[in-house]
């Protein structure tokens, strides 16, 4: 059993954080809202005051948190790398750019702690499961020691790499493929709006032909709903279409389509539809549509 800091307990940190519990190791929590760490409470794990406290002699910290800023933060700013135990390792969950990666590594090995660039992927419902994809550079060793713990949050774990940054440029990438899938999706069933046609029976059509994809069935039938549920929101993919841009500008890789995709999810946080969930935005394709006089 480990003793776990875990940060960023939100729509999915929180099932990450309890499938942790429920492995057997202590977790205690760090989050800014009182409520996620009264809920983490209820799970059984702890709440101390402060990223600090909760990281104080703790074997791992593991950062679930929205960004590279809120990571650097917990580690950095918070104390929390300080205040873990001598070797401890520190574990990367959130989608970061992999040259912020590669810098937190490199400030967190410095003081003799070590790192694994592990970005998770399977949204809220895979979170819940425990099936998370878990992809993780870091030397072999390492992630050899920092196995038991993810295998406690995803069922399917890569080692994709021998440094922090694989990781982070694997998730850009699948990044890049959600963002696309999630805009072709949008931009198909707003044509069939606009052709008169029942989206319900798009959805039944396509979902199981070779026009399907994963993305197509799971945001299809919340891009039909006035107001679904919020499982992963527009700015999200505001951020994580940016992350994939620097990627290619860093690598001299033309992503046409990724850039394209991230024009209609800036446009579609335009209308305030920010904090949304990414299937809205199909709203900035029903936005162009003709008036209705």
């Amino acid at each position: 059993m480990s003793t776990i800091a875990f940060a960023g307990l939100g729509a999915m940190g929180r099932p990450m954080a309890a499938n942790l519990i429920k492995a057997g190791h202590a977790v205690r929590g760090i989050d800014v809202n009182p409520a996620a760490l009264d809920w983490l409470k209820s799970q059984g794990g702890t709440a101390p005051g402060n990223a600090r406290e909760a990281a104080a002699g703790a074997d791992v910290l593991v950062l679930m948190v929205v960004n590279a800023d809120q990571a650097e933060a917990v580690l950095f700013e918070a104390g929390g790398l300080d205040a873990l135990a001598p070797n401890a390792l520190v574990i990367l969950c959130a989608t970061c750019a992999p040259a912020r990666a590669i810098a937190m590594a490199a400030k967190v090995e410095a003081t003799q702690r070590r790192f694994v660039d592990a970005p998770v992927s399977g949204g809220v419902v895979g979170a819940e499961a425990g099936s998370l994809t878990i992809m993780a550079g870091a030397p072999k060793t390492i992630y050899d020691t920092a196995e038991p713990v993810l295998q406690a949050m995803g069922s399917r774990l890569f080692h994709v790499g021998e440094k922090a940054g694989d990781g982070a440029m694997v998730k850009t990438i699948n990044q890049l493929l959600c963002g696309v899938h999630i805009a072709a999706a949008a931009e198909a069933l707003a044509l069939g709006e606009r052709a008169g046609l029942d989206p319900s029976l798009l959805l039944e059509i396509y979902g199981s032909s070779a026009a399907g994809s994963w993305m197509l069935n799971n945001r299809g039938p919340r891009m039909l709903m006035d107001d679904p549920p919020v499982t992963s929101a527009v700015d999200i993919f505001v951020k994580d279409l940016g992350i994939v841009l620097d990627a290619g500008h860093s690598t001299r890789a033309p992503l046409f389509l990724a850039a394209a995709a991230h024009q209609l999810f800036l446009a579609a946080s335009g209308m305030g539809l920010g904090k949304a969930d990414d299937a809205l935005v199909i709203e900035a394709y029903r936005a162009m549509g003709p008036r209705k006089d």
